[in-house]
C-alpha cells in the first residue's frame, strides 16, 4: 500500500470558540507568521490537518470542530491541588511565575512534561487545571492556504529531529519561553512559548 506523502503546510487562520450560538475569537496566525507543519506528525490536530490539506494554495477555508474532534470533552478530575513546596525555589516560593491564570510545565513522576493553568493559590496548596484550555469546546477555524505542497527529505527529517528532541527540546519550567522553532511539544493555545498556535 502507498504511503500517503507528507506535505508541508502553511495556513493563515483565525480561531474562533462557538458557544450559545456566539463566536468568540481566541486566536489568529498574521500573514507575516503563518502556522507552518508537516502533516503525518501529530503537530496540529487530525480533524484540522484532515480539513486544510483538502485546500490549494490560495483556497480559502471555513469549518468546525465538535469537541470530540478538536481537544475532547473537559474532566473535571484534570482538577488538582498540589503542595506549595512544588513551587518554591531556594525555600520562597515563586510568586514570579506562579500565580492566577498562569500557564506552567508540570512533570508527573514518569517525567512527562504537560502543561498546566494556575486556578488558585491558597496557603495550603496550588490548585491547577490540567485541561486544554479549549477542552469542552467548539471550534471554529476561518483562513486562507499559504502552501500546500510534498514535504522535502529535509523537511520531513528535520521535523523527526525536532519532536526527538533533537534540536534542545522544551526543558523549560513555569513557562519560561522555549528557543524559537525548537520546541518539540505540541504547545497549544495559552502555553505562553512563543513557538505554537491553537491547532
Amino acid at each position: 500500500m502507498d504511503k500517503t506523502p507528507n506535505k508541508f503546510m502553511s495556513v493563515v487562520y483565525e480561531l474562533y470558540t462557538i458557544s450559545d450560538g456566539e463566536k468568540k475569537l481566541e486566536e489568529q496566525t498574521g500573514t507575516e507568521r503563518p502556522f507552518e507543519f508537516i502533516t503525518g506528525f501529530g503537530i496540529a490536530l487530525d480533524a484540522f490537518e484532515q480539513e486544510v490539506t483538502k485546500h490549494a494554495k490560495g483556497d480559502t477555508f471555513d469549518f468546525t470542530l465538535a469537541p470530540e474532534q478538536a481537544f475532547g470533552a473537559y474532566e473535571p478530575q484534570g482538577v488538582h491541588k498540589i503542595d506549595r513546596q512544588v513551587f518554591s525555589v531556594n525555600g520562597h516560593f515563586d510568586h514570579d511565575n506562579i500565580f492566577p491564570d498562569a500557564v506552567i510545565t508540570l512533570t508527573d513522576g514518569e517525567d512527562h512534561q504537560f502543561m498546566a493553568k494556575v486556578v488558585k493559590i491558597e496557603e495550603d496548596g496550588v490548585t491547577v487545571d490540567t485541561n486544554h484550555p479549549l477542552a469542552g469546546k467548539t471550534l471554529n477555524f476561518t483562513g486562507t492556504i499559504v502552501e500546500n505542497r510534498d514535504a522535502t527529505d529535509e523537511e520531513v527529517n528535520k521535523t523527526i529531529k525536532m519532536l526527538t528532541g533533537g534540536c534542545h527540546g522544551c526543558g523549560h519550567h513555569h513557562g519560561e519561553g522555549c528557543e524559537d522553532g525548537c520546541c518539540g511539544h505540541d504547545h497549544e493555545h495559552g502555553d505562553d512559548c512563543g513557538c505554537g498556535h491553537c491547532h
